[in-house]
């Protein structure tokens, strides 16, 4: 993500942007500040949340903000299909379960389980109570079937290396699903509203 985000930087001539490769939990060392804005997408639950969020508003500007920015379809109405078939989530899930138990992985451990919502854990903070602000997601995404099994392979829990020797076999099966589902190999793919959780620092 660093070396994308330097490559863009350079193409658009921005040269006044700092990169640091650091874990949140070691802020305010790795970046001090002060910011107007500090923004986490979708990463806040793989931090100290109630912590990091307790260094955050030290680090920023009075009238700052902190914002949590996800991908949100549970709750948001949900757009026409442009045509093709939506991308069958559930199955290839499934499969994923298959061949890597039902408990979630990340890299190489755990992945957390949330239990709560952000809004739960900054309440709880100097921040007190936010405000969730939604954009509307593309209503018209439109992937090929080895664009749908890439990305799955770039999930943290169903990353390549986690299926060892049966990478190809699962590979496999997914094709075939696609391919059943979707002979043209198109799927609809629905990424949900984009949600801002949206936390300021009192003047």
């Amino acid at each position: 993500m660093l070396a994308e985000g330097r490559r863009a930087a350079y193409e658009l001539g921005i040269t006044n942007i700092r990169w640091v490769y650091a874990l949140a939990e070691e802020l305010p060392d790795a970046a001090p500040g002060p910011y107007r804005l500090v923004t986490f997408g979708s990463s806040f639950h793989w931090t100290d949340e109630a912590r990091v969020a307790e260094v955050v508003y030290d680090m920023v500007e009075p009238g700052g903000a902190l914002a949590l920015i996800g991908h949100t379809v549970e709750g948001r109405p949900r757009p026409p299909s442009p045509g093709p078939p939506p991308i069958p989530h559930t199955e290839i899930t499934a499969l994923v379960e298959k061949y890597l138990g039902s408990t979630r992985r990340a890299g190489r451990g755990i992945a957390p389980v949330r239990t709560h919502r952000y809004e739960d854990v900054l309440v709880r903070t100097r921040f007190g109570a936010p405000r969730s602000i939604f954009a509307p997601g593309i209503p018209d995404l439109l992937r090929d079937s080895e664009s749908v099994l890439s990305g799955y392979f770039s999930l943290s829990s169903s990353a390549p290396h986690l299926f060892g020797n049966r990478v190809d076999d699962f590979a496999a099966e997914v094709r075939e699903l696609l391919s059943s589902r979707s002979p043209e190999g198109i799927f609809w793919d629905w990424p949900g509203d984009t949600e801002v959780v949206l936390a300021r620092k009192h003047d």
